[in-house]
């Protein structure tokens, strides 16, 4: 997923990469077409929430594992961004995402918490839980995310 490239959010060198993805998340089509939602911030931390709809759901109320991917993604794209240094066009995008189906995620709400592992120069390196609002283990994800 890539980050934004709208001139009124990048073009003020004084946003933090927390402010962006504020910025970016209500403004972006994919995110605003699955529902997924900020839930909370914080540095190297970030957690989304993915609403249940029947337009998420393959068949019946199973959630559909494209739509939990997606949450993965965005929510590591959050984590990354949230402790970040701003360029002047800040830039950055996934270069690797692995995702493991644990139980199907079934008519409820899916809350994504991601987390860095260890940020290097340009890469940083996630990890992702996504469980059901029941508590069940949904999903995990590992994502490796480039900056800049």
């Amino acid at each position: 997923m890539n980050t934004p490239k709208n001139q009124s959010i990048t073009s003020d060198p004084s946003l933090s990469g927390a402010e962006i993805m504020r910025q970016f998340l209500p403004n972006s089509p994919y995110v605003g077409h699955l529902g997924i939602q900020l839930t909370d911030m914080q540095p190297d931390i970030a957690v989304l929430t993915l609403p249940f709809t029947p337009a998420i759901a393959t068949l019946g109320t199973i959630v559909h594992g494209g739509a939990i991917a997606s949450l993965i993604d965005t929510a590591a794209m959050v984590a990354a961004w949230s402790n970040a240094g701003v360029q002047n066009n800040p830039r950055g995008t996934t270069v690797g995402l692995t995702v493991n189906y644990l139980s199907a995620g079934n008519g409820e709400d899916l809350v994504a918490t991601a987390r860095v592992l260890r940020r290097g120069r340009s890469l940083v390196y996630l990890d992702i839980d996504v469980l059901s609002t029941s508590g069940n283990a949904v999903a995990k994800g590992l994502v490796t995310y480039k900056l800049g």
